[in-house]
């Protein structure tokens, strides 16, 4: 399992958390998605052998929400 953690300055309230649960939620190996609005901090657990960074990160884009990487 690997984990990390995404800003993206668009979050702005709850609409858009649940966005970003249910959009990263459809990835097959996507495990957890957890989003603090406050901080617009984007953190996912996701297992390597399915999906790698890149597509959560994708993904995240195509839903709207454009990010850096934290950690």
């Amino acid at each position: 399992m690997a984990q990390f953690t995404a800003h993206a300055s668009d979050i702005t309230c709850d609409g858009c958390a649940n966005a970003i649960r249910r959009a990263l939620g459809r990835l097959d190996g996507v495990q957890s998605v957890d989003v603090d609005v406050p901080a617009k901090d984007v953190t996912v657990q996701y297992d390597e052998s399915k999906v790698d960074r890149s597509q959560v990160m994708e993904k995240l884009s195509r839903a709207g929400f454009d990010s850096t990487l934290k950690d």
